[in-house]
């Protein structure tokens, strides 16, 4: 569905509101394309509620805090999963609208102060944030009725992590009553559908990725629905079994 906000066109991508099926969840995640190379920016809000965080705000934070206010959002929490240039392009602007804490994975310090290496500077548009918190591999934030819990993902850059969500609230299945919805996960650049983050920039290494891969997220829930930086969306069971570079 194509969206006009704030005179920038949003393509939303996702969508879980509403929808009585396996994939619903009581975790709402709205997604947008965002930006010269269609980053996935993400809402993400507990069903009927008005707090809610926004995952990697690639651009045009003033159209992004026009789209919550729309939605009837109040964004409490600004996630990153990493500090490329097309992840925080938005975020500046965003915290002076809304006052949202900006968080990002302890590892990724390097980053977000250097230009160059965040690649910003090589598109004339240089970047830097000012998170106000940094997390440890395993930390929990409770934020807007969810637990967010930060799982660090060493590969795409340095300090790329994922963010996780293991309750999402039930859902109705017809005779079968309610049963737990599925996980969530915020992936990033680490892992896309049947596919990887490119690991050339700097601070990247592809084993390091693999291991992160391999040992961060293919232990996580079968079923648990991950949502990429770029692309599809896709299932953790999908990529143990079909994708090749991992």
């Amino acid at each position: 569905m194509q969206e006009r906000v704030a005179d920038v066109i949003f393509f939303c991508i996702f969508d879980s509101e509403g929808k009585d099926n396996a994939m619903a969840a009581k975790v709402v995640v709205k997604g947008y394309v965002v930006g010269m190379v269609q980053t996935n920016v993400y809402f993400l809000y507990r069903e009927g509620a008005k707090e809610a965080v926004l995952v990697d705000p690639a651009d045009y934070g003033k159209a992004l805090a026009d789209e919550a206010e729309k939605l009837g959002l109040e964004i409490k929490g600004i996630f990153l999963t990493h500090a490329h240039f097309d992840h925080i392009g938005g975020v500046e602007e965003l915290t002076k609208l809304t006052g949202a804490r900006v968080y990002i994975s302890d590892g990724e310090k390097e980053l977000i102060h250097d230009t160059d290496a965040n690649l910003s500077s090589q598109y004339h548009n240089p970047k830097t944030v000012q998170p106000d918190v940094f997390l440890r591999d395993g930390e929990t934030v409770e934020i807007a009725g969810m637990t967010i819990r930060c799982i660090q993902t060493p590969g795409h850059t340095e300090g790329s992590c994922c963010y996780y969500i293991e309750e999402t609230g039930e859902e109705e299945k017809g005779n079968a009553g309610k049963k737990p919805c599925p996980p969530i996960l915020l992936s990033g650049d680490t892992l896309f559908e049947e596919s990887v983050g490119r690991t050339d920039f700097p601070t990247g290494s592809m084993s390091a990725l693999v291991r992160s891969v391999r040992e961060k997220l293919f232990i996580l829930p079968d079923e648990t629905l991950v949502y990429p930086g770029h692309g599809g969306m896709t299932q953790i069971g999908h990529e143990k079994q079909y994708n090749a570079m991992v």
